[in-house]
């Protein structure tokens, strides 16, 4: 089964201080050794390589680039895509969501991801299991 790769499971991956560090290397250890197909967007790259950089620096980095993508899928945003998460965001009107977030959905919706490896709970309010489970 497709497991979606959110920001926030990929940085609780590379910063070992992460509160979630532990669940985070656990399951995605087990989506390596089941060989799970992963997907992620480059909306949720452009936001991850940022946060990552500027909260641990380059050698995380480097980490995210080379031990950790290149087993995620990415699928590039078009411009219908975008604009279409544009108007949800702006409809939406909440401080507590994001252009990527809105973007991240519509893509699991689109591909019929059903998992988000991801500590964000909009996952769970847009109907999506997490993983690690809560």
């Amino acid at each position: 089964m497709t497991t979606f790769i959110d920001t926030s499971a990929l940085l609780a991956i590379l910063d070992a201080d992460e509160a979630r560090h532990g669940d985070a290397r656990a399951a995605w250890e087990t989506l390596l050794e089941r060989d799970e197909p992963c997907v992620t967007t480059n909306y949720v790259l452009v936001e991850t390589y940022a946060l990552t950089a500027r909260r641990l620096g380059s050698a995380a980095v480097r980490t995210l680039s080379d031990d950790i993508l290149p087993v995620v899928d990415v699928e590039w945003i078009d411009r219908e895509t975008h604009e279409r998460a544009v108007a949800a965001l702006m409809t939406a009107n909440r401080r507590d969501l994001s252009l990527v977030d809105i973007v991240s959905v519509d893509a699991m919706r689109r591909r019929g991801i059903q998992i988000a490896f991801a500590f964000d709970r909009h996952y769970l309010d847009a109907g999506f299991a997490l993983l690690p489970a809560e």
